[in-house]
């Protein structure tokens, strides 16, 4: 948690926030065919991500991280088996996981609750 009580601290958190918001926002879009947008969205994380170690939102960023790189590595697999048909199914499983992912990732940043760690 953020226990940095220096003058200027709730408005970097605040600020911060707004931030996290954007890069949801930005994977969101991602799903309408801007793929770019996911790709902006990654650096954009590991760019500010120092910003969020020791607060709250730290866990929403590493929750977007993950969410990428299991996108990828999914969409990987997807390809590969898209031969013997069984992407398709990959691929759909994989979309409406990414959906839940940032569905559930947003409504707890607006309801300020940390992501869990472990997923």
């Amino acid at each position: 948690m953020n226990m940095d009580l220096t003058p200027g601290s709730d408005d970097k958190l605040a600020s911060l926030k707004t931030f996290t918001h954007v890069t949801y926002a930005l994977y969101a879009l991602s799903l309408l065919g801007f793929g770019t947008t996911a790709i902006v969205a990654i650096v954009l994380n590991y760019i500010k991500r120092d910003d969020a170690r020791g607060t709250w939102l730290e866990s929403h960023f590493q929750w977007q991280i993950s969410t990428f790189w299991w996108s990828v590595l999914w969409c990987v697999v997807g390809w590969i088996t898209w031969i013997i048909l069984l992407g398709w199914l990959v691929w759909g499983v994989a979309f409406i996981w990414f959906i839940y992912r940032i569905a559930k990732g947003w409504l707890n940043l607006n309801d300020n609750k940390p992501m869990p760690l472990s997923s």
